[in-house]
């Protein structure tokens, strides 16, 4: 009875570590931001696209490609991409709702989303409308043009 057991103990404890290692590595680490950051413009890489097709922004990964954490309201704040191919810019604000923002002909794959954003914990997709998967930089500024 007790071998029986052991048997059920171990896959058991394998599924939950292997659930919690791919859960890990699927998060995008939190960018934590506060007015007047140091770094500014703060810059972060990454490759645009996923497999997941929303119907206004073309296709992002099934995770966030960043988080960014507000620890106050920004009165000011410039999210900026650069990237080749037809980038977007999804944006999940707290309380769910969602902005997306597409480069235009005239922008050369560059998109801009300014404004005042509230405190809180934001989820960043950088997608692209025909799936591609493309190199870009995302710029964070509180510097006004």
């Amino acid at each position: 009875m007790k071998t029986h057991t052991h048997w059920m103990v171990v896959p058991t404890i394998l599924a939950l570590m292997l659930g919690v290692t791919s859960a890990a590595h699927s998060k995008a680490p939190v960018i934590e931001l506060t007015p007047g950051f140091n770094a500014d413009p703060l810059a972060v890489s990454g490759k645009s696209g996923g497999q997941k097709a929303t119907p206004d922004c073309g296709k992002i990964a099934a995770a966030p490609n960043h988080q960014i954490k507000m620890t106050k309201d920004f009165q000011y704040l410039r999210f900026s991409v650069q990237s080749s191919g037809q980038p977007t810019l999804l944006i999940q604000e707290p309380g769910g709702r969602r902005t997306c923002v597409l480069a235009d002909s005239f922008s050369g794959g560059n998109i801009e989303s300014p404004g005042y954003w509230k405190q809180g914990s934001y989820s960043i997709y950088i997608g692209d409308r025909a799936g591609a998967s493309n190199p870009y930089t995302l710029s964070i500024t509180q510097k006004v043009k």
